[in-house]
This record gives structure tokens, C-alpha cells and sequence, in this order.
């Protein structure tokens, strides 16, 4: 037990940075989270062979904390559509955990590099502040079930709430941003139930995981990280209201482009 204390010191300041850039930007706790984590798994000296697949497990596990209290805030102002929660989150469920599962059959450099790949895509999305122009309404609920598959599948592979994923597409489909937003995270939740759940069946026997892991998520980092990501995402949602968030939108963004170049280096 006492080996697992610097790991909760230092999982309680990702928990910080992660929980607080959440709430300020909306996105982005778990993109923080998993290169994170894979920096505490190398101080610990946990093989390469399963390190991403921990950190995409414990990083979706401490998401269903913080998706809660998001959720509640947003529900409280009225900015969640329930309607297309409800049409959507069936295929989020399935996809999220089929691909918990399918990554239980990948390489840990094939998810980094997918990692890498969608972090610069995100990263450019920040950038360029591109945002779909919303042209049509919500598809009924074969092709809300479909987008919700892919919606869950990718941020199975990625660690994440699928914020930077549904908020687009709900745009796209004519909701308003605030009402987007709100869904998005609520959304959210159903992403890091059924991925935490995925990733601790796909991970459930193997023999070199580090003690304290729960299959494919880290129980003492898990544990940091949602201790201090719960306070810290509603003080970020505060401090949205009186801070520059574009321009720390950009600044998040440069961040997501050096982590990423980091780990691309590393693989290669």
C-alpha cells in the first residue's frame, strides 16, 4: 500500500490539470489524462506491453466521475436534449464496448499512434476553430445508432468523453451550441460506463499488469485523478465565464501538439 502513495500524489495533480481544462474548455480531460498516465506507468516501470491500455481504462474510469457532475450542471440549466440522448446512447454503449474489446487485441504502439493521430486532428480543430455549419435535423434512430457506434468506438481508442466528437455532430444536426454542449455531456457518461467496463473485462487475467490494476484500469491513479478532477472541473466551468477560452483554446491545442509529437517521437 505504501508504494501506491507517489503514485496518488502525482495522479491527484493530473486530476487538477485534467479536471479544471475540462471544465474551462469542455473538452480535453481525458487527452491530458492519457499521456499522463503513461508517464506515471513509466516511472512505476510497467512493460510497454499493456501501458496504453491501462491508461485509456483508467482514463475512461475517472471520466464517469466527472461526466456526472457535468451532466448534473448542464441538466440543471436546462441544455440537455434527452430525446437525442436516449436515440444515441445504444449505439454509444455497443460501440464503446466492442472497441474496448478489439483494443484488448491491439498493440500498445497501435493505440498510441492512434492517440497521436487523433490528438493532431483535435488540435487542429482547436486551431482553426472549425465548426460544422448545421444543415439538417437529428437522423432517426438506425442512424443515431450508427453515429453513436463510431462515437463510442473512437473514444474507446482515445480515452475520452467523446465531447470533441459529439459536440460536432450535434451541431451539424441543427442543436444549438449550449444545448450541444449539454448533451455532449451527458453523453459522456454512457462513453466511460461502458468503456471502464470494457477495458477491465478485456484486461481481466493478464498476469503483467501492476498490482492495484482492476484488468485494464489502474485502481490508486483512478482514485487520484477523480478525487481532484471533481472539484476542479466545476471551478474550470466557473472560470469559463470570466477568462479568454478561445485563446486558451489555442494554447490547450499548441499543448495536445507537443504531447502528441512526444509520444509520436518515442515510437519511432
Amino acid at each position: 500500500m505504501s508504494a501506491w502513495w507517489p503514485v496518488l500524489a502525482a495522479c491527484l495533480g493530473v486530476g487538477v490539470v485534467a479536471g479544471f481544462l475540462a471544465g474551462l474548455l469542455g473538452v480535453g480531460g481525458g487527452l491530458v489524462i492519457v499521456p499522463a498516465l503513461l508517464f506515471v506507468f513509466h516511472a512505476l516501470g510497467v512493460a510497454d506491453l499493456h501501458a496504453q491500455h491501462l491508461a485509456l481504462g483508467t482514463s475512461l474510469a475517472t471520466i464517469v466521475v466527472t461526466s456526472i457532475s457535468s451532466l448534473r450542471a448542464h441538466h440543471a440549466r436546462g441544455n440537455v436534449r434527452w430525446p437525442a440522448f436516449r436515440a444515441i446512447t445504444p449505439g454509444i454503449l455497443l460501440g464503446t464496448f466492442a472497441g474496448a474489446q478489439f483494443a484488448g487485441l491491439l498493440s500498445d504502439v497501435a493505440l498510441k499512434w492512434f492517440f497521436v493521430a487523433f490528438a493532431y486532428v483535435v488540435a487542429a480543430q482547436m486551431l482553426l476553430d472549425a465548426k460544422p455549419k448545421p444543415h439538417r435535423q437529428l437522423p432517426g434512430w438506425r442512424g443515431m445508432s450508427l453515429w453513436g457506434g463510431v462515437i463510442g468506438l473512437v473514444s474507446s481508442w482515445v480515452g475520452i468523453g467523446g465531447g470533441s466528437m459529439s459536440v460536432p455532430f450535434l451541431a451539424w444536426h441543427n442543436v444549438p451550441v449550449k444545448a450541444a454542449i449539454g448533451t455532449s455531456a451527458a453523453i459522456g457518461l454512457p462513453i466511460a460506463v461502458a468503456g471502464a467496463v470494457g477495458y477491465v473485462v478485456s484486461g481481466w487475467g493478464q498476469s503483467t499488469l501492476p498490482a492495484g490494476s482492476l484488468g485494464f484500469v489502474y485502481l490508486p491513479a483512478l482514485f487520484g485523478i477523480a478525487v481532484a478532477s471533481f472539484p476542479l472541473a466545476k471551478a474550470g466551468a466557473a472560470a469559463a465565464q470570466r477568462l479568454p477560452v478561445p485563446v486558451l483554446k489555442k494554447c490547450f491545442a499548441a499543448l495536445l501538439i507537443v504531447l502528441a509529437t512526444r509520444m509520436a517521437w518515442q515510437l519511432t
